[in-house]
């Protein structure tokens, strides 16, 4: 794909939705941090509900710990993996607690040392949290960026070093909402929604289904 088509579909998300943003819920990075540690193999609705039982009893590493592991797992049980998810926020609590002041770190490899946070979780809460250029490749954007040949790579970390080379500087801050949110409400993958498909005509799939009619409004959140 050349760089002007890779412009274009971005000018295009951008206009859909101007300022995108993740679909967890929270109110700082902290519990962001917990929201994406919880959110392994779980949906982002499930992760909200158990975080609006969680947060208002406990939002701080210190009310997390002071909690216990029996009342975070009663608080997360609804999601899946959650004895051994409970189990990681209270070790990863007690890590910011011991060595950061109880302050989630802006640095990949302080955060990548917590308990339950790999790169994909890092590289959110640098994006999400402090604003850094980071691309998360979850399963979305791998097969978004694969699909539409905006950045074909065999393995997720392939992905994410083509779309962070490849991705102009004006859309990096918000290139990894868009693609997310374009996979998991548009480019679906069992079959991609290319009728309402804003980049259709952009888009290097083979096996696409051009509308018949030109796309007005490019759309990558869900219809009302």
């Amino acid at each position: 794909m050349n760089p002007a088509k890779r412009r274009a579909i971005y000018e295009r998300l951008r206009a859909a939705n101007p300022a995108p943003t993740t679909e967890l819920h929270y109110r700082s990075p902290f519990e962001l941090l917990v929201a994406v540690v919880l959110s392994a193999q779980a949906t982002d609705v499930g992760v909200n509900k158990a975080t609006a039982r969680l947060f208002p009893v406990a939002n701080t590493p210190q009310a997390i710990v002071d909690l216990g592991l029996e009342g975070v797992r009663q608080h997360i049980k609804t999601i899946g993996l959650f004895n051994a998810k409970a189990k990681n926020v209270i070790a990863l609590c007690e890590i910011l607690l011991r060595d950061h002041g109880g302050v989630v770190p802006r640095d990949r490899e302080s955060l990548e040392a917590l308990p339950g946070v790999g790169r994909k979780t890092a590289n959110v809460v640098l994006n999400t949290a402090f604003g850094e250029h980071t691309i998360a490749v979850d399963t979305h954007i791998f097969r978004v960026a694969n699909r539409t040949g905006l950045a074909p790579g065999k393995t997720v970390r392939a992905v994410e070093d083509k779309l962070v080379k490849s991705t102009p500087e004006e859309f990096a801050r918000d290139a990894h909402h868009w693609l997310i949110l374009h996979g998991r409400y548009c480019c679906k993958a069992r079959k991609p929604d290319c009728g309402r498909c804003g980049i259709v005509d952009l888009c290097e799939f083979r096996h696409k289904e051009l509308p018949k009619a030109p796309v007005k409004t490019p759309s990558t959140a869900p219809q009302s």
